[in-house]
């Protein structure tokens, strides 16, 4: 394993366009931080650190939902890495001398794993050091409370980065892969509305969409404003109920694994039928 990785980072350090999207993607997540010194203009001002959004273990849940906002930027490296790998004619070279379809796939997908456990860590490490300068709490069992929106954000970021290694084993080009990853969102959509419009309730049609693969990734880490206790207030004050589900559930992990093994699966499929 640690050979077929490093053969993808030998290709993804040689691409200029990969290292600048990788670059630019851990440099935003580290833009988090600065979300601390935002003020909005009421009064003498409000600074967003004062309102909790780092208080443990809110925080755990703010910053994975921000961080995933940004997850298009490795998508884009992704999609790339394989276009390259047909416009280079590299995939055939990796097989001519030896690489078989079961373990280029292989390593495409563990580059999957790392770029996703990568970004974990990192925003784990980023939302820790946050936590302990602005929390109000800091106690060990609320530090590490919810601790699940961490797991949840790698479940979602494998899932969503084997959709991109999917179409772009699929379609060969970069820019058709993203636009078909758009095309698949309004599809989503689509069967949301025919199904709640034409054919039954929109509760049925809202539990069918929660088993497509983009919903399900979106489903694992819920916007978290409402959850805000600041957001909270505001609701008692005007008369709205605010309260929701915002936690993790099993089943939810659960449909996006199978999904990422569905794509994985069927990139090997599709590869090894292919004549390349």
């Amino acid at each position: 394993m640690i050979r077929l990785l490093q053969i993808e980072f030998i290709k993804l350090f040689n691409s200029r366009v990969s290292k600048v999207l990788i670059i630019a993607y851990f440099g935003l997540l580290s833009c988090i931080s600065l979300i601390s010194v935002i003020r909005f203009p009421f009064g003498e001002g409000i600074l967003l650190a004062e309102m909790g959004i780092f208080n443990f273990p809110y925080i755990w849940h703010f910053n994975t939902w921000v961080a995933a906002l940004f997850k298009l930027f490795l998508a884009i490296v992704i999609v790339s890495m394989m276009a390259n790998e047909y416009s280079n004619k590299t995939i055939k070279q990796n097989l001519i001398d030896g690489l078989s379809k079961k373990e280029f796939v292989l390593s495409k997908f563990i580059t999957v794993i790392c770029f996703a456990a990568i970004s974990t860590i990192f925003v784990f490490v980023i939302s820790l050091i946050l936590g302990l300068v602005y929390s109000n709490y800091t106690e060990a069992s609320i530090i590490f409370r919810d601790l699940e929106f961490i797991l949840a954000f790698f479940v979602k970021l494998v899932g969503f980065f084997s959709f991109c290694l999917f179409l772009g084993i699929l379609v060969k080009r970069s820019a058709f892969a993203l636009g078909f990853l758009i095309l698949w969102l309004i599809f989503e959509q689509l069967i949301y509305v025919l199904i709640g419009w034409k054919i039954a309730t929109w509760e049925t049609a809202q539990t069918v969409k929660n088993f497509m693969p983009l919903e399900a990734m979106q489903n694992l880490i819920n916007e978290p404003g409402r959850r805000l206790d600041a957001i909270k207030t505001i609701g008692n004050q005007i008369g709205s109920d605010f309260t929701y589900d915002y936690a993790v559930h099993w089943y939810e992990i659960a449909i996006v694994l199978v999904w990422t093994s569905i794509f994985i699966y069927l990139s090997y499929r599709l590869l090894k039928k292919r004549d390349l």
